[in-house]
């Protein structure tokens, strides 16, 4: 037994024939669903010219769904077209399309922005060339309305917390590697003016920026590097500045209030094209060589932290504004 539903009357009035056209097909839906229609053909006016209805005929037999193909696709294309047109005509279709919606909220975007940070923190986000534009506010955020400073503080008490139990050996070399960009000084006024490290970075012009000498300290990078030279520790400072930013990184250093370091290894003309890992840890094993015992490292880059000659144990301070491999 063959059912056959034909079009629709006495419905609301409609703004355009189109709004009618797409009611109808609204009612067609809802009337095929709740039939439980198994097997759904469709016809309209240009195979019967003789009527302006719409005809929809269901099968109770228990085959498997089966549609005309190229009549069930204009369907939906039309259902879909009036759907954008109308907000009034996609609200009633909703309860029946569960179409897709792709609106991010400000909430989600933060979210994923909390979740992506993670995974740089973390070190699973390798080779992040710049930070997702979607992220830019959350950054500003996370720099503005102190998070960061928290998250600094709390990693600086685990590294103090660490050197209070490293029995030290009196020979002055025990020792306590720290990286200087992002970890004892900030970049963050420059970065800012490049969108929070969502434009790719541009070495001439940053360059030029550390030339100025503007870059301030960070208060829980200064209490830390102050109380582990209490404790007795011998201080390298470890960067991937070029060494013919010798003069103008000492000064920055210490007109931060950075002072009685015992190196400052910076990047000759030999270490120009090796990736930091590798030059980080040919200067740590130049220390060690020395005699230095390096039990304590702190950087924002992992690459200032792995590689070979290591430090005993290593600090990773927040920096979600760039990778360095």
């Amino acid at each position: 037994e063959v059912e056959v539903l034909r079009g629709r009357c006495k419905g609301p009035q409609t703004e355009t024939p189109l709004h009618a056209e797409a009611e109808s097909l609204c009612w067609a839906m809802k009337e095929v669903n709740n039939r439980g229609c198994r097997r759904i053909n469709f016809e309209s006016d240009s195979r019967a010219h003789n009527t302006t209805e719409e005809t929809v005929a269901c099968s109770g037999t228990a085959s498997p769904m089966a549609c005309s193909h190229n009549n069930t696709i204009w369907f939906f294309i039309l259902a879909l077209f009036t759907v954008l047109i109308s907000p009034v005509i996609s609200s009633r279709v909703s309860s029946l399309m569960k179409l897709p919606v792709i609106v991010e909220s400000r909430s989600s975007v933060d979210s994923y922005c909390e979740s992506w940070r993670l995974a740089v923190e973390t070190n699973n986000a390798v080779k992040c060339k710049v930070v997702p534009s979607k992220c830019v506010s959350y950054l500003e955020t996370y720099y503005g309305k102190g998070q960061f400073d928290t998250d600094y503080n709390v990693v600086a008490s685990y590294a103090l917390a660490f050197a209070k139990t490293v029995k030290m050996g009196g020979d002055c070399k025990d020792a306590w590697v720290f990286d200087v960009d992002e970890t004892l000084l900030s970049n963050l006024e420059y970065y800012k003016a490049h969108s929070y490290g969502a434009e790719p970075f541009n070495s001439k012009e940053f360059s030029e920026w550390v030339v100025q000498g503007t870059t301030p300290g960070y208060d829980a990078s200064l209490k830390l590097y102050k109380d582990l030279k209490k404790l007795g520790f011998a201080i390298i400072l470890l960067t991937g500045r070029d060494e013919a930013q010798r003069s103008i990184t000492e000064k920055i250093l210490k007109d931060a209030g950075y002072s009685g370091w015992v190196q400052l290894l910076l990047r000759g003309q030999e270490d120009q094209g090796k990736a930091a890992t590798q030059y980080k840890s040919e200067q740590r094993s130049r220390m060690v060589k020395k005699g230095f015992k390096l039990h304590g490292n702190t950087g924002d880059q992992w690459s200032d932290l792995q590689g070979f000659a290591v430090a005993d144990r290593s600090f990773k301070v927040p920096n979600p504004l760039y990778y360095i491999a």
